[in-house]
């Protein structure tokens, strides 16, 4: 008989659920405990069809008061989450059985899978080395405006999960088991005692500590043991190892650093953000060598290394006394300079190349004296992990929207008697730039005393000046529609003593400026001083998130694939390399989904072997949360960059292309006419979902909308992660399909159907793009929308409502037919089964959240609002995405 793989998760979820219970007994009586079984039966009931049940479930919800209701909506919130970390845990426990598995094949986008395959097919061995080696693939970790999980219950959850994999060894005595499972219900109770919802609104710097966790928690962790990997991998197909300080991934930051439409990231709280990054890195490194310390007790040294220690008996121990001692400096330092802008002393670690330099003292005499087996161990790891963290853990970008440059060029200009540099036209513009850059006169006035957003522009630049080297990265530049937008920056950085200017990378991402990308690139690249200053590389960065809300997801999905296209010819002509950031969100709708999925998707030439792709705050316990699961994640982007770059997907056929921009015109079109030109939306928006009540929440430290009092007769204001959360709270999930079921509807009606269904089977991009939208729609609810439709849109509006759930239905009977499945998600059926199992325990917390809308609504009740943070909680758990 077959053993059920997936026995273990179940059993897993049933313990964990009886925990729950026996907690909600405890805490909140039988009586709670049995309010919540008759919910949870109820709305099984009516998800095996009896519409009775539901009937009867919504009212029983709605009848509660907010004290009754809140209890039952917290109960199932918490069990979803529990099943979040039962199904993780079960992720690597699989990964793990797999590989103990004698004579099984190596896991499908692992490290040895693809380099064997790529070998297999025709790579040269030394090929595939240095591809390996040339690698640069960086993570960018953001903070997230509805980002809903609080820090400390995270860290709980982390520690149920650790426990869980305790239980797991087969060795347990039955009192060892007992003690890991009463250890988890005490995180189960305090979890339950602990609040969802925040005193205050969390500032930048609190969404940098919890930034940070990720690191301490789990990549410090899961990095050198994903080196470890690569490493095997390649001795084992190409004879040659990955050499100690090669790092084919590392980490980058926006979390205090990106500003735009954020006034809370000041400069103070950037400059902080860069030291509170480096006080992690020295408390970690401290440890690890501490560790090493104690490790390296040998006496056998060689003359390299006792040249600098003299006959000290425990030679790599005093040479690493030294070490421990600066780095404790920059500890201390760093701590200090929180508060009080310290410059740093000589005893400061700023560089990771000075750490290192001993350590590969410590290296070569240990193998020089026949100790390298030791070398190869602690001491390894601690290089590696120093060339891909370097002293900051992440580099800090800094991100602002174009206009403020230009606002604070123009009261520069301005003060110079010189005009409004915001008037000019583009080559006006361009020729004061160039000119400026060439200048060694000082740009800015002494006497220029700007006031408002101005000042704050020129104190940022001013403050990169004074973080020290290698805590930055890039400058991206929002809303960039011409060279000059790039050079604004330049000159800027120049004009307030950058002295190792950061790289200036051009952000596309409505889209007309994906439209124009081409000529935005040739433009810039064409000036002589720009190709001069980027050395033969320009980093590009496209957004996904802005062009979904503006055309529909579907409709930017193609417009981003032509762009990255002319992004790649234009850097061609102009002979300079590019590297792609992809600017993806965590939803679907947002550019979100599998990572190897959407690599391989990605426009043939578009990856060299460089990327940068962002990871939304809410993504980040779901990809690196576990050291298991990050190893995972550190492997798939690793193989599916490296098989992008050598073995990249064919040009779409040119009848493919045609037929693509047919169906993006069509889907844009009945996109925006629905979204931005029917009059009704914007109401019916505000009427159907939360949104609104999003902004009285603590969540997140960055405004909802671009700017205070945005455009109000449409959407174009707010910003598109709340836009995309909404929808997925009401589980229409409308701005991530809309669109779609009206361009396959016209392409079948022209007699397009059996070359859709080519493009499906044969096109890697296309195929992403409808099995991304088959996932959403298979979590989508018409059931669910129509309710909140029922008790909160005045009767006018419900038309348009009733009219959305008819297209939702459409866009699923389309999208089928595509497939060719049955049902949604057929060819996947272990997600299939993790959606139908969520189903009926976030059904009542929709109806509970619809509930509290409507009282919310109709009457100032200070209980309302912490009890609606509970249902989105609740529901982002069980739909596994926020925005």
């Amino acid at each position: 008989m077959v053993e059920d793989p997936h026995k273990p998760l179940r059993d897993d979820v049933r313990l964990l659920g009886t925990i729950l219970g026996q907690t909600l007994e405890e805490q909140g009586g039988p009586q709670l405990l049995d309010t919540v079984e008759r919910v949870r039966a109820r709305s099984k009931g009516a998800r095996a069809g009896d519409s009775t049940e539901f009937e009867t479930l919504a009212a029983d919800l709605a009848g509660m008061p907010v004290e009754a209701a809140l209890p039952v909506a917290r109960a199932f919130a918490h069990f979803l989450n529990l099943a979040n970390i039962a199904e993780q845990h079960h992720r690597g426990r699989r990964r793990r059985a797999h590989r103990q598995t004698p004579g099984a094949a190596a896991q499908r986008g692992s490290c040895e899978e693809v380099f064997q395959r790529l070998v297999a097919g025709g790579l040269a061995p030394e090929r595939l080395h240095d591809a390996v080696c040339g690698l640069r693939i960086e993570l960018v970790l953001t903070a997230h405006p509805t980002e809903v999980s609080r820090r400390t219950l995270a860290e709980k959850h982390n520690r149920i999960a650790t426990l869980l994999d305790a239980r797991d060894r087969s060795d347990l005595t039955q009192t060892e088991h007992g003690d890991i499972v009463d250890a988890i219900r005490r995180e189960v109770m305090a979890a339950w005692g602990t609040r969802e919802v925040r005193d205050h609104q969390p500032t930048p710097l609190d969404e940098v500590r919890g930034g940070l966790v990720v690191f301490e928690q789990s990549l410090w962790h899961a990095l050198p043991v994903y080196l470890r990997v690569v490493d095997r991998a390649l001795r084992a197909t190409t004879g040659r190892g990955l050499p100690i300080e090669v790092a084919p991934i590392r980490f980058g930051s926006w979390i205090g650093g990106d500003r735009d439409g954020n006034p809370h990231v000041t400069p103070e709280v950037t400059r902080r953000a860069c030291l509170l990054s480096r006080w992690a890195a020295a408390d970690l490194y401290l440890r690890d060598i501490e560790a090493l310390r104690n490790e390296l007790s040998l006496a056998d040294a060689s003359p390299a290394l006792r040249a600098v220690v003299g006959d000290a008996p425990e030679p790599y121990r005093e040479l690493l006394r030294g070490v421990r001692a600066r780095m404790a400096a920059t500890r201390a330092w760093t701590e200090a300079a929180l508060d009080s802008d310290l410059p740093p002393d000589e005893s400061v670690y700023l560089h990771a190349a000075d750490v290192d330099a001993p350590l590969r003292l410590c290296d070569e005499s240990l193998r020089a004296t026949r100790q390298g087996f030791l070398a190869d161990g602690r001491l390894t790891d601690l290089r590696r992990r120093l060339a891909a963290f370097g002293l900051t853990l992440a580099r800090l970008d800094i991100r602002q929207d174009a206009a403020r440059h230009a606002e604070a060029l123009s009261a520069i200009t301005g003060a110079l008697g010189m005009g409004r540099y915001e008037d000019w036209d583009e080559p006006e513009r361009q020729a004061f730039l160039l000119r400026e850059l060439a200048s060694r006169r000082p740009l800015i006035p002494h006497d220029l005393t700007p006031s408002g957003t101005v000042r704050d522009t020129l104190e940022t630049f001013r403050m990169l000046a004074r973080i020290p080297e290698g805590s930055l990265g890039a400058y991206v530049i929002t809303m960039t529609s011409r060279a000059s937008d790039v050079l604004a920056v330049e000159l800027l950085q120049k004009a307030c003593g950058v002295s190792s200017p950061l790289r200036s990378v051009p952000l596309l991402e409505t889209s007309r400026d994906l439209g124009n990308a081409g000529p935005i690139l040739e433009s810039l690249l064409s000036v002589p001083w720009y190709r001069g200053r980027i050395a033969g590389r320009q980093e590009v960065m496209v957004g996904y998130s802005d062009s979904a809300k503006d055309v529909g997801r579907f409709a930017a999905g193609w417009d981003l694939y032509r762009a990255q296209e002319a992004i790649v010819a234009a850097c061609a002509r102009q002979g300079v390399r590019v590297t792609l950031f992809h600017g993806r969100g965590g939803s679907v709708g947002r550019g979100g989904g599998p990572t190897h999925l959407a690599i391989m998707s990605q426009p043939a030439g578009s990856i060299d072997g460089t990327i940068r792709v962002t990871e939304q705050g809410e993504m980040l316990q779901a990809l690196f949360g576990l050291p298991e699961i990050a190893l995972r994640t550190l492997e798939v982007y690793t193989s599916g960059t490296l098989e992008a770059w050598l073995s990249p997907v064919p040009e779409p056929q040119p009848h493919w292309r045609a037929s693509m921009d047919r169906l993006r015109d069509v889907a844009r079109t009945t996109y925006r006419s629905l979204v931005y030109d029917d009059p009704r939306f914007i109401n019916y928006f505000r009427c159907a979902t939360p949104q609104a009540e999003l902004a009285e929440m603590n969540i997140g430290s960055r405004p909802a909308r671009r700017a205070p009092g945005g455009p109000s007769g449409d959407v174009t204001g707010l910003r598109a992660i709340p836009w995309q959360f909404a929808w997925t709270q009401t589980r229409l999930m409308l701005g991530a399909w809309l669109g779609l079921e009206a361009a396959l509807a016209d392409a079948f009606a022209r007699g397009e159907r059996d070359q859709i269904c080519e493009m499906y089977r044969d096109w890697p991009h296309f195929r992403s793009a409808i099995d991304l939208i088959e996932m959403v729609l298979a979590k989508a609810d018409a059931r669910i929308a129509a309710e909140y439709d029922r008790r909160l849109v005045p009767p006018e509006l419900q038309p348009l409502g009733i009219e959305l759930r008819e297209r939702l239905a459409q866009a699923i009977a389309r999208v089928l037919e595509v497939t060719g499945h049955q049902v949604p998600l057929e060819s996947t059926p272990v997600l299939r089964r993790s959606i139908d199992v969520r189903n009926p325990y976030v059904d009542p917390i929709n109806l509970v959240q619809i509930e509290l809308l409507h009282r919310a609504r109709q009457q100032d009740d200070d209980r309302v609002i912490p009890a609606l943070l509970v249902t989105i909680n609740g529901i982002a758990a069980g739909m596994r995405n926020t925005g």
